[in-house]
């Protein structure tokens, strides 16, 4: 029995056994409005609000919904959030892109299993938009007990919704710019057993990009969720399957964008020309398959609370380029043809011997004629005679390889956690704990494939003729956290510490000697905190303590140019200390944070916009860069003006500097890629059946590199949604619902994310329609 089988059946009994189990309590989690003005604790957080959601269509990734939240900024290759590649996520100076690994994600409080492109995986490929809850974002010093050994800066939750307590059919259907459509269903199933209930749903999106018109992209997603209750425990399992399959956006450096902000490079139709075809867009690509699914169980007494999970994710994928030769990998006879030319030959690792640009009929290489200058200029500033079909003799015949790295993750993991209530001289007390571990083991290997006929498409022989590497990286994290929290009455006092203990090592499978090990364990990192209420009813004073870590990445085993011996993991001292304040009317929170990051490990990506190193021994290397100091304030404002209408506010302004300088990262820098400024104002109206919003978001200046000499300027993006609910329309029908979207109202044009001191050009106006029906 295969390992996805073994899954698939997990999955199955784990839902059949929780249908026996568990309560409909849990569907009060389901909220419909949600603050952003975070819970009570000693350390900044907001929650999405149902306006928010509504900002973005269903077609939108679930990441976009929470950009309006303060210091955040999320940034994707178009509207719907369809292209990993280039998304990007910044929160208080920290990123999360190609080239960093900062901020945690996590999914009904269970660890995402990074978010890197190779293997990784964020929150979109676990839960549909329909389906999403809330998202819980702690910004800075966040929860001791939070599941992730790369949140340095923050921690974002997203939480899926619990099941209705009656049966409904929920129908949903999407229509779009750029051919963008989803089908979404859903059926709740009520009462199923005693205390039991359950949902499952499935759907299928696509759209093609916003900047040629011929990326095909396509995703399909199921999902179930039971939740029951056994006398006094409540069990809940879950389990989603992703299958996306994305074109890829290309960065562009601020003089390419100057030159023609419409377009990325990439090309939408393939020409005969390998130099050329290298940026055909359906050749740039990101194929990914996800199966995750979870069984918890909570107990709460009058003095004890126990919860505890299992858990399960593989994560199976492709990443796709086509470079402009074939590696000539194998010493052939003379006067013999090249034998990666031929179908059914593979050669497994060893290294490049030359390279092959054309040849003739009978299989070998030709070279251009003598004196020819190429007359190619794009892209990349253009090639040599080597590449140019005008520089060869009749007759002679392009050849270009179509590469793939394949990745695959396979993890296992459980988290138990428990809070033991007392009392001391009439102080409440409580002792909480927990323990993380995870075992997971992620395959990566790239193998190159002839294409058949390079002057006509992109079509490949399916056998590779070279396989450059194959290696294997098994990991396993263990996290260990005690907190003690003590209510005085004046004040609310907590002090913890937690430990992580990380090994991780790779195994080559065709040279045993190119094996690696290194232990990423953690000192003890201390948290702390206070929240004082204030003599104005609803007011509170907090402040907070945290040591965050961010462990060494599998990834950086990747690269051999990574000397391991002199990587060390990350780490950052948070500080907040802030105001907030909840009545009827007004909601409101100011944060003041200031936050030293060490050792902040960055990615040196093989692509950019001035060429691609194709052979390079796999996605690029890690250094340390020294480190960064962040200080800042982040505000929100929410006022419900009458009945039907409330005006939400965010101002965010934030420094972050490089204090230690290395070759590139000059100290006294502004960190490239964060963003100094950020305003956010929304218009929420809502009468009777009717509802509309305005949002507009102006994000300040950015450095694109680290020597701060290129600026990536201020913009404005404006959302626009419109609709109407109505309750029981016809018979049959319990509710209708139809919704406008519309994205950069204004059609701004901007740059977008930043990564590898370089950037995607922000998505135009995008308009989406929906439709949602309940039976």
């Amino acid at each position: 029995m295969n390992c996805k089988t073994k899954l698939a059946l997990a999955i199955s009994i784990a839902l059949s056994a929780a249908v026996n189990f568990v309560n409909a309590e849990e569907a009060e989690a389901q909220m419909e409005a949600i603050t952003v003005v975070g819970k009570s604790v000693s350390y900044a957080n907001n929650m999405t609000s149902d306006e928010m959601v509504k900002q973005q269509s269903n077609l939108t990734s679930v990441l976009a919904v929470i950009d309006n939240l303060p210091g955040v900024l999320i940034n994707e290759g178009d509207t719907f959030g369809s292209d990993d590649w280039s998304t990007t996520v910044s929160i208080r100076g920290f990123q999360l892109s190609l080239d960093q690994q900062q901020i945690g994600i996590t999914v009904d409080g269970i660890a995402n299993g990074n978010s890197n492109y190779g293997g990784g995986a964020k929150a979109n490929r676990y839960i549909d938009t329909e389906n999403l809850g809330a998202v819980e974002v702690s910004q800075g010093t966040g929860d001791i007990a939070s599941r992730s050994n790369e949140a340095l800066g923050g921690t974002l939750n997203f939480t899926t919704i619990a099941p209705n307590d009656t049966e409904q059919t929920t129908l949903s259907w999407s229509q779009g710019n750029f051919d963008a459509q989803k089908f979404f269903v859903r059926y709740d199933t009520g009462e199923i057993a005693k205390d039991t209930y359950a949902w499952v749903s499935v759907s299928n999106s696509q759209n093609s990009d916003w900047i040629t018109g011929t990326a095909e992209n396509t995703r399909d997603h199921l999902a179930a969720k039971v939740v029951s209750l056994v006398g006094d425990v409540e069990v809940t399992a879950y389990a989603s399957w992703d299958d996306t399959h994305e074109d890829n956006y290309q960065r562009v450096s601020l003089a390419g964008f100057e030159q023609n902000p419409d377009s990325d490079g990439l090309l939408g139709e393939w020409v005969g020309i390998p130099y050329v075809d290298q940026v055909y867009r359906q050749a740039w690509s990101t194929l990914r398959e996800n199966l995750f699914g979870y069984v918890s169980a909570e107990y709460k007494g009058d003095n004890l609370e126990l919860n505890a999970n299992l858990y399960y994710h593989n994560n199976e994928g492709r990443g796709d380029w086509v470079p402009q030769y074939v590696v000539d990998v194998k010493a052939d006879g003379t006067n013999a043809p090249h034998s990666e030319l031929t179908t059914g030959s593979t050669v497994y690792g060893g290294a490049a011997i030359g390279q092959l640009y054309f040849v003739d009929k009978a299989g070998m290489a030709v070279e251009p004629i003598a004196g020819c200058e190429s007359s190619i200029t794009f892209p990349y500033g253009g090639a040599d005679a080597h590449f140019d079909p005008a520089c060869y003799a009749a007759g002679a015949v392009p050849v270009g390889s179509y590469r793939h790295t394949h990745y695959e993750k396979e993890r296992v993991g459980f988290n138990a956690d428990f809070a033991y209530f007392t009392q001391f001289n009439d102080m409440d007390n409580t002792l909480r704990g927990g323990i993380w571990y995870e075992d997971y083991n992620r395959e990566e290997s790239r193998d190159w494939h002839k294409i058949l006929d390079s002057r006509t498409s992109a079509e490949f022989d399916q056998t590779p003729y070279w396989v450059q590497y194959e290696r294997t990286f098994p990991v396993e994290t263990t996290m260990l956290y005690l907190e003690n929290e003590l209510d005085m009455g004046f004040a609310n006092l907590r002090l913890g510490a937690k430990k992580f203990l990380v090994d991780l090592e790779r195994v080559d499978n065709f040279d045993a000697n190119n094996a690696a090990k290194v232990s990423s364990d953690s000192d003890l990192l201390i948290t702390a905190g206070v929240v004082v209420p204030m003599p104005v009813d609803g007011l509170e004073l907090f402040a907070g303590y945290a040591e965050n870590f961010a462990a060494i990445k599998d990834t950086v085993l990747e690269r051999d140019a990574s000397t391991l011996d002199l990587v060390t993991p990350e780490s950052a001292e948070n500080v907040d200390l802030g105001l907030r304040f909840v009545s009827q009317s007004v909601n409101a929170s100011l944060t003041y944070y200031s936050i030293t990051f060490e050792d902040r490990l960055t990615f040196i990506a093989p692509d950019s916009p001035d060429g691609i190193d194709y052979l390079i021994g796999t996605n690029g290397s890690y250094v340390n860069v020294g480190g960064i100091e962040s200080t800042g304030v982040e505000a929100s404002l929410t006022i419900s003006l009458t009945d039907t209408i409330s005006v939400y506010g965010a101002f965010t302004h934030n420094d972050s500097e490089y204090t230690e300088g290395s070759i590139g990262f000059p100290a006294g820098n502004t960190v490239f890629g964060s963003v100094e400024n950020m305003t956010v104002v929304s218009l929420d109206w809502q009468k009777d059946t009717r509802f509309a919003g305005l949002s507009t978001k102006w994000v300040g200046e950015r450095f694109i590199d680290s020597a701060n000499t290129q600026i990536a300027d201020a913009y404005f993006v404006t959302d626009l949604y419109a609709g109407v609910a109505v309750d029981s329309p016809v018979k049959g029908i319990q509710g209708l619902e139809v919704r406008l979207t519309v994205n950069n109202m204004f059609d701004e044009s901007y740059l977008g994310g930043i990564a590898g001191q370089s950037a995607w050009i922000g998505a135009p106006r995008t308009a989406a329609i929906n439709v949602t029906a309940k039976f």
